[in-house]
């Protein structure tokens, strides 16, 4: 009995520490802020084609939060655009959300968001983290500012896998989500994908994995747990056809974001990893969108400690891989 009781104190403390140090931000009340202020993580930026504005979302804790710019470089906020109700996943109590990614899709607007919780699973390994209910979903709302509902009370992906960081990818007119398999479930985790239904409200068959995190040459497994980690997968069609993944692991240097590559151009593969990051100065969880004038950004976060906030990249494809340009900068 004293043993249950000391894991169940770990697995709270744990909980808390990821509720408060990876999900919440530090954000000051509404208002104007410049990028360089804030203090966030995980952040996706959806350029509105409509209304020319930049909408930046990011975590809250039990919530999504939203600022928005014209310029990239001056914003306003931030705004609430989901909460999530007690009873999102019925019993199952919801400790924070992660890395929520804002989609427009066939005249509606999703948030794909990663749900962790308390709950859990019932297999437990000595001396490792405590493996608990953890899943990507996908959120509908009218509006970019919500509100957003669930599909359904459990996660969109399969409820009996770890996983995080999904996003959406149309490929021949069929819409995919490609998520990271967590590695406190594998060990050697992955990255994979999934086919949804047209209105994305459920899967439609089974996950395929495309590669492990181990594959990449830049890509360092833990020392303490012998495992490698797969974080922040998002894809970008380049201007040969090619299919570029960025992705984020530890490496020697601190976490970095890698470049995966189908040269297929699809998203089946197969996948080749780039010999070194596209960012190796311990930050990642990037994604990529365009400005209203044409060129290409990517956003991550950096450093990974309390100071996290986000970055921004102007880039070059060259053809045969992404490079950074310079950051953005007042």
């Amino acid at each position: 009995m004293r043993k249950i009781a000391l894991f169940a104190l770990c697995v709270l403390l744990l909980s808390i520490t990821w509720s408060t140090t990876y999900a919440q931000p530090q954000v000051k009340p509404a208002g104007n802020v410049k990028l360089a202020d804030l203090r966030w993580r995980d952040m996706c930026v959806y350029p509105d084609p409509v209304t020319k504005t930049y909408y930046m979302v990011g975590p809250g804790r039990r919530g999504v939060r939203c600022y928005s710019s014209k310029d990239l470089l001056n914003w306003v906020g931030p705004m609430q655009i989901y909460e999530a109700p007690q009873d999102v996943w019925g019993t199952i109590p919801i400790v924070s959300i992660w890395a929520p990614e804002l989609h427009a899709y066939k005249g509606k607007y999703y948030l794909f968001l990663t749900f962790d919780t308390k709950n859990l699973f019932q297999e437990q390994w000595r001396g490792w983290y405590p493996r608990v209910t953890r899943g990507s979903q996908i959120l509908v709302g009218d509006s970019i500012k919500g509100p957003f509902k669930t599909f359904a009370n459990h996660s969109t992906l399969p409820v009996d896998m770890m996983t995080l960081d999904g996003t959406l990818w149309v490929e021949d007119g069929k819409p995919y989500m490609v998520f990271c398999h967590e590695w406190v479930q594998i060990t050697n985790g992955s990255v994979c994908y999934v086919p949804l239904k047209d209105d994305l409200s459920e899967t439609t068959g089974e996950p395929v994995t495309l590669f492990y995190g181990s594959e990449a040459p830049w890509s360092k497994a833990s020392k303490q747990y012998g495992c490698t980690v797969t974080d922040g997968c998002y894809l970008y069609t380049g201007k040969t056809g090619k299919l570029y993944m960025l992705w984020t692991s530890g490496s020697a240097e601190g976490n970095a974001t890698g470049i995966a590559i189908s040269e297929s151009g699809k998203l089946a593969g197969p996948w080749v990893q780039q010999a070194e990051p596209v960012f190796k100065e311990n930050g990642g969880h990037a994604m990529l969108f365009k400005t209203f004038e044409g060129k290409l950004m990517m956003v991550l976060h950096s450093p990974y400690n309390g100071e996290t906030h986000p970055h921004l990249f102007e880039m070059e494809d060259t053809g045969n891989t992404l490079k950074i340009v310079k950051e953005l900068k007042e």
